[in-house]
Parts: structure tokens; C-alpha cells; sequence
């Protein structure tokens, strides 16, 4: 088709991107009919990618469980209404009873530190609170004594605080020495975690260099960059160096360790 062969074209790099990320299969081919069989239009797609969750939960808190946190997707686009394909089928299983195939795959990437006096910072937005959670249960149930600062992101406090119950309890317990929260859509102006860790980049600053473990995660696009930045930030003023000196450091706590992601 010649438009579409047209966006195939190097100066179409961005047409071609926001087509791939916005429409699916099927709304190509309202857009574009062709004179397809159905083996012939099932031959050319690909398998559906297994869905990767987080485990919120520790077994040694749970036992035998693994809790997931799963947001439902649904939208709307050119009048056809969207779901998120794993999010929607787990959401609306018809029982309890029905078996799902799942699998464990292992993140050297993201994990918690050997040493249970480490002091752990979480950052996380929406559903990326889910690994905290098993963390912070860990670390109860194991007796570390180090401490744990929460900074989580979402939308607004009354629908969108993920586990806001646990979390609370976590604080009156002890268990949970600090929760900035940045609710995006509760005030005149937005606020995201990027901007509650400048707000306190020096007790931020203060924890990591004292070896306090920095985790981040959520959203890849535009959360993770956001938070990397601030971070650079936050080393520039507090640290007294030059943005490039502050950008090496940020880098180097990456590769020592200090500072984990898991972003998508």
C-alpha cells in the first residue's frame, strides 16, 4: 500500500513510531483492507509476548502466594474501545477456580541488597510500587534493621494510592520510616516523584552516601528519565560539583550498584 509503504521511508522515523504505538493489528486492517485469508492473516503475526509483573509480595510473608498488581487497560480509539490484553483477561476471568500459565523469570538487576542495615530508597510510580512492597515484607520478616523511605507516584490519593492501608500500617509500625507521596492531579499544579525527591535532595543525598540502596520503578519514558535527572540535580547542589562530574556519579552509582531500575 503506498501510504503505508511511504511511512517505511527514513524521514518517517516519527509517523512510523506514533502509527506502532498508538494502533493495533486489526485497526490496520479497517484502515488498509486486503484480500487476506485468515490462515494467511494468522501465519503473519507473531505469538503473543508473555506479560512481565513484578511479584509484590515476599514468600516468607506469604507462603505459598505470589501477589501480582495489575492496572486494567481500557481506552478508546476511532470509536473501537481497548484492553489491555493480560490486564483485561486476568481482570475478568469468569472463576477463581481457572488456572493461568505463569512462570518465573529472575531479575539480577533488581533485588535487595545482601546486607540488611542497608537503608533502602524506593522511588515508584503506579503499579511500580508492586516490588517494594515484597521488599519491605522481606526485610520485616528477616529482621533487617535498615531503613526504608518510600517516594511513589500516581494520579490522585482517593482512587490511585496503591496498598495506602498497608503503607500506613508500615509507618505506625516502624516498619516504614518515611513516605513522600506526589499525587499528579490533586493540586492546581502537577506534581510527580521527580519533584518530591528535589524537594528533598539533601536527606536523598545524605542516605545515598551513606549507602543507602536507590530504586526506580515504573514508567520508562518519561518517569525513569525524570528521576534520573533530578538525581544528576540533586548531586550538583548538594554534592558541589558540575553538572558533567554529577552526571559520571549518577553512572557510577549505577554500576556499583547503589542506584537499580526497572523501567518499561
Amino acid at each position: 500500500h503506498a501510504e503505508l509503504n511511504r511511512l517505511l521511508a527514513p524521514e518517517q522515523a516519527v509517523a512510523l513510531g506514533t502509527l506502532l504505538r498508538e494502533r493495533q493489528p486489526i485497526d490496520l486492517l479497517r484502515a488498509y483492507p486486503a484480500p487476506w485469508s485468515p490462515d494467511e492473516l494468522v501465519a503473519s503475526l507473531r505469538p503473543l509476548a508473555p506479560r512481565l509483573y513484578s511479584i509484590a509480595s515476599s514468600q516468607r510473608a506469604v507462603g505459598e502466594e505470589a501477589h501480582l498488581t495489575v492496572a486494567r487497560l481500557e481506552s478508546e480509539y476511532l470509536g473501537h474501545r481497548r484492553t489491555g490484553a493480560a490486564s483485561e483477561y486476568l481482570a475478568t476471568r469468569s472463576s477463581d477456580a481457572d488456572a493461568v500459565p505463569v512462570y518465573l523469570e529472575s531479575n539480577v538487576r533488581f533485588h535487595l541488597p545482601s546486607d540488611g542495615s542497608r537503608d533502602l530508597i524506593m522511588v515508584g510510580a503506579g503499579t511500580g510500587i508492586a516490588p517494594y512492597r515484597g521488599f519491605v515484607q522481606d526485610r520485616v520478616a528477616t529482621g533487617a534493621t535498615g531503613r526504608h523511605w518510600l517516594v511513589f507516584g500516581a494520579p490522585r490519593l482517593r482512587h490511585d494510592f496503591l496498598y495506602q492501608a498497608e503503607w500506613l500500617e508500615a509507618l505506625r509500625r516502624g516498619q516504614l520510616q518515611r513516605l513522600t507521596p506526589a499525587f499528579s492531579r490533586d493540586g492546581a499544579q502537577k506534581v510527580h516523584v521527580q519533584h518530591r525527591l528535589r524537594e528533598h535532595g539533601r536527606e536523598l543525598y545524605d542516605w545515598i552516601e551513606q549507602g543507602a540502596a536507590l530504586y526506580v520503578c515504573g514508567d520508562a519514558s518519561r518517569m525513569a528519565p525524570g528521576v534520573h535527572q533530578a538525581l544528576v540535580d540533586i548531586v550538583v547542589e548538594h554534592g558541589a560539583v558540575s553538572p558533567e562530574l554529577a552526571g559520571e556519579r549518577v553512572q557510577g552509582w549505577l554500576a556499583d550498584g547503589r542506584y537499580r531500575r526497572d523501567v518499561y
